[in-house]
């Protein structure tokens, strides 16, 4: 069975990439190159993760060096427009801002990171950027732009104008497609009614404890391709409770695990792909990175399938939480934008 999916676009995309979200300064650079030279052709990179320039540094180990060297076909690399970037003046800089930290002529995929935009607290500074040798004024801004209460200052801009100036990145050349990330439903379906460049993607939550059945459906439906952030339920996310369930250590999928002879996360993993589902899973160490692509020798038999469809509540774990009043509550749901007060 390949490994590859199929995008709208007729993209190939490999169905199981690495992560790099949460993977700190120093360690991002060998974990890069740890995937590419165990056969991963998949990557999958944030502005907000503020990492992507070490990333750029592992990619021209490998697309420029020796006897190893890759093609850069060969590679699929993602990338994200983040929520201060949202205005369409901004679309194209933070495109290109992305291409030079990671060293390359375009994008294979480039998403929206959320739909709710915030707002862009613009700085003028110089920006040396040493490895192209020349030195540019550009619009500097925080990630997270808060008031003095500390709740975050957010922006009207409607993810429809947005889109419209990610579109004009697919006809320049900076980016090969474009797709949504964090979208629910409703709000893919509100893109694709204005699109010229249709989404081939949106990036979500993705797990056996929160499956996405409806979402998943609804995006086939209308020729979207899924990919699953934390596909093996992100047990060090920052803000994790202690009372909270750890996907792999669930027992019901270790014993499926067992019967198989393999890891909970491979059979996770394969879960996802005989969904159609890509995975981006995040490691730094070198003997899980391998791990997590050893999981097209195997396939689960339609029981397992079942089985692990049913250890799914719904539960969200990638939403950070903000205490108000004495009670945690979702961060930015205020948003006239959060994509989670829908169904799906």
């Amino acid at each position: 069975m390949s490994s590859l999916l199929t995008l709208s676009s007729g993209q190939k995309i490999p169905a199981v990439g690495l992560g790099t979200w949460k993977s700190a300064p120093g360690q991002v650079k060998q974990a890069v190159l740890a995937a590419l030279d165990c056969g991963y052709r998949h990557l999958d990179c944030a502005a907000a993760y503020s990492n992507e320039q070490e990333v750029g540094e592992a990619l021209a180990l490998r697309l420029k060096g020796s006897g190893k060297a890759l093609r850069r076909e060969e590679v699929f690399v993602t990338s994200k427009l983040w929520n201060t970037e949202h205005d369409p003046q901004d679309v194209e800089e933070a495109c290109r801002a992305t291409l030079r930290h990671l060293g390359l002529a375009y994008l294979d995929l480039y998403l929206m990171h959320w739909p709710m935009a915030f707002q862009c607290i613009h700085v003028h500074f110089l920006k040396l950027y040493l490895t192209h040798l020349f030195i540019k004024f550009g619009r500097g801004n925080e990630l997270m732009p808060r008031r003095e209460d500390g709740s975050v200052r957010y922006s009207n801009t409607h993810y429809r104008d947005t889109w419209v100036a990610m579109e004009q990145l697919v006809d320049k050349g900076l980016v090969e497609a474009i797709g949504l990330s964090n979208f629910s439903g409703r709000q893919m379906d509100d893109v694709i009614g204005i699109a010229r460049h249709k989404p081939v993607v949106n990036q979500v939550e993705c797990h056996p404890y929160l499956s996405q059945v409806d979402l998943l459906s609804h995006c086939r439906s209308v020729g979207v391709c899924v990919t699953a952030y934390s596909p093996l339920g992100s047990g060090d996310r920052p803000w994790a409770s202690p009372s909270e369930p750890c996907l792999l250590e669930d027992l019901r999928l270790g014993a499926i695990a067992n019967k198989y002879q393999k890891t909970s996360a491979q059979v996770t993993l394969r879960w996802h792909f005989q969904r159609g589902v890509v995975c981006i899973p995040k490691s730094v160490t070198p003997s899980r990175i391998q791990q997590n692509l050893q999981v097209f020798d195997f396939s689960l038999s339609e029981e397992d399938m079942t089985q692990i469809d049913c250890i799914n509540n719904n539960q969200r774990l990638i939403v950070p939480a903000v205490e108000r009043n004495g009670k945690k509550v979702w961060r930015d749901a205020e948003h006239p934008h959060f994509p989670f007060h829908d169904a799906y």
